[in-house]
């Protein structure tokens, strides 16, 4: 089975990832791992990108779409793969078509973690660290038993810059615009399987397997 795997920040595409990975024995295929990947092992690509990488610069399309290339390529991915960060746009989206057309293999799904924003919100917004010992917290899902308190050493709690309410509204902001044409584009091609990601992690998953099983 071939699956890109697609969701918002906080919506659970790390722990379904797993899941899917577990229980179906294919490579979960993240761009950061792919990245590292090829340059360790110091392919002509894999420089290329690390030259980019080291100036601060995003790497261009075509050096991406080679790496995954190459990446889909390998053994392991003959019986299928888990692609999670890519593809980003159309056109590497439609560059994904190309390269599997040339693999002889095709997409199944493309399956999309739905979570309204204000959950989300709720979700990345919550976190609390401890400014003594750094134990962290969820205001909703693991709270501490005083609040602002550490459970553990009694140090103070604090939220970190990037879980505030601005910052996270303006990443989330910034996701959904960048994925909607994508998600068109794979619900025009007949790919898009949205699974909703608001209920408990295990039926979460019940319905991913449902559809999987399928395959």
């Amino acid at each position: 089975m071939n699956l890109v795997l697609m969701g918002l920040p906080g919506a659970g595409k790390g722990t379904q990832a797993e899941k899917i990975v577990d229980k179906y024995s294919i490579p979960h295929i993240s761009t950061g791992d792919m990245f590292r990947a090829a340059i360790k092992d110091e392919t002509e690509l894999g420089l290329k990108a690390k030259s980019f990488m080291d100036k601060g610069e995003l790497v261009p399309d075509e050096v991406t779409i080679g790496i995954v290339r190459e990446r889909l390529g390998k053994d392991d991915c003959s019986k299928g793969f888990l692609l999670d960060g890519f593809p980003r746009t159309v056109a590497q989206a439609e560059a994904l078509e190309e390269i599997l057309k040339d693999l002889n293999k095709h997409l199944d799904y493309c399956i999309n973690i739905e979570v309204d924003k204000s959950i989300l919100m709720a979700r990345l917004t919550g976190r609390r660290i401890c400014k003594n010992c750094g134990a962290t917290y969820h205001l909703e899902f693991n709270p501490p038993a005083k609040d602002g308190v550490c459970d553990r050493c009694g140090g103070e709690l604090y939220q970190r810059a990037d879980d505030n309410e601005e910052t996270v509204q303006n990443r989330l902001d910034v996701n959904i615009k960048q994925t909607k044409p994508l998600l068109d584009f794979y619900a025009e091609k007949g790919y898009l399987r949205n699974v909703n990601g608001q209920q408990e992690i295990k039926q979460v998953f019940a319905d991913i397997d449902q559809l999987l099983s399928s395959l």
